[in-house]
């Protein structure tokens, strides 16, 4: 039996101007034609394949989403596995994905499945809206692939179709423009066929309507789009309004000890939260653009490396640049050859570990290359 969100909620938000049957049935009808039915997480209803390959895909391409999903099924096959295992392991295999809290808030997730509804996801979206890394628009998707229940997506792909079809102006993501959207997402949604127009939206917005280069003439909605009748496809959607991208520096150590590497475990916030990286020098500073330091403080330095054990060689290897969202990050890093070292070290986030096992370990994908490299 088809679910429907509560009619007072979605009362809310539907403007009667919006609503269009025609468009949903196009969207449908192609998307039984012409749209993606061959993911993995295709294969099943089950909503645990179906929130696991969500969780991922969020600012994330298929491509690189696919070999992580068929890992993480192969490890936790259920959610009860997922909430089971522990933390590092979670992060390991997340590893290279990016975007670190969506792992964290994954496991969480997992565990408040299992302690509140048993291990069954429910199939209303306002619920599933309450639990750790959940917004909106995945749980809609989740529930409308898993139980059938009719209710608005409105990811990035979608915000793309729907102001070139519209002719929306304005960065989707301002609140007046995105309430907007929303209204319209809950107007145009189907009577039947939530699954395939939900998929549809998401496969054209990733196969047609892409950001550049888009192939309007395979489009079944070029007929009532408003961005192609008036050659606007480049300038819709509106971009962001671009914000100077701050340059932050920071220090790190490659201590190396009879082929071991010294890592220590990030704080769970702020970036790489929860991995494992290398010790860090006095934290990142805040450098003006293009001004990084070249000078290491070498008192700062051997008081830093002693708490470790006794230095050998020393080099400086290659800078790293990596960038996050909101800044670029310069890493400086300095590999020293400990020739003996300390019992025991600061605290229990430090760790020695096989260099043979960098592959395997829960470590940031720039921090990864760099030691397997090695």
């Amino acid at each position: 039996m088809k679910r429907r969100i509560p009619a007072a909620a979605a009362a809310n938000f539907i403007h009667p101007e919006f609503v269009d049957p025609t468009f949903s049935h196009a969207v449908i009808t192609w998307q039984k034609q012409h749209g993606r039915h061959l993911l993995p997480w295709q294969k099943s209803r089950e909503a645990y394949r179906v929130w696991l390959s969500e969780i991922m895909l969020q600012q994330t391409q298929v491509t690189a989403v696919i070999p992580y999903y068929e890992k993480f099924l192969q490890s936790f096959p259920t959610v009860f596995d997922l909430a089971a295992a522990p933390a590092e392991s979670v992060m390991a295999h997340w590893s290279g994905l990016g975007y670190y809290t969506r792992a964290r808030n994954l496991h969480q997730c997992a565990k408040r499945v299992v302690e509140q509804y048993q291990g069954h996801f429910p199939a209303d979206p306002l619920l599933l809206e309450q639990l750790p890394g959940i917004g909106r628009s995945t749980a809609a998707a989740i529930t409308a692939f898993s139980y059938g229940t009719t209710a608005a997506i409105l990811d990035g792909n979608v915000k793309r179709v729907f102001t070139r079809v519209f002719g929306i102006a304005g960065y989707p993501g301002s609140k007046p423009i995105e309430d907007g959207l929303w209204q319209r997402a809950m107007a145009l949604l189907p009577e039947t066929g939530i699954e395939a127009y939900t998929q549809g939206l998401m496969d054209l917005g990733a196969t047609l309507c892409t950001r550049s280069s888009p192939s309007c003439p395979r489009c079944p909605l070029q007929a009532r789009c408003v961005a192609y009748a008036e050659n606007r496809t480049a300038e819709l959607p509106t971009r962001k309004p671009k914000k100077l991208l701050k340059e932050k520096q920071a220090v790190m150590l490659v201590l190396i000890h009879q082929g071991q590497v010294l890592l220590e475990r990030r704080p769970d916030s702020g970036i790489w939260g929860g991995l494992l990286s290398l010790p860090e020098m006095s934290g990142m500073i805040e450098i003006g653009k293009d001004s990084v330091a070249d000078d290491i403080d070498e008192q700062q330095l051997g008081a830093m490396i002693a708490k470790f054990g006794s230095a050998g060689s020393r080099r400086q290897l290659p800078d790293i640049e990596h960038v996050f969202t909101h800044f670029k990050l310069h890493i400086r890093v300095v590999l020293v050859e400990i020739f003996q070292r300390q019992l025991g070290v600061a605290n229990d986030n430090f760790v020695w570990m096989d260099l043979s096992r960098m592959g395997d370990a829960a470590l940031p994908a720039p921090i990864k290359t760099l030691l397997m490299s090695l």
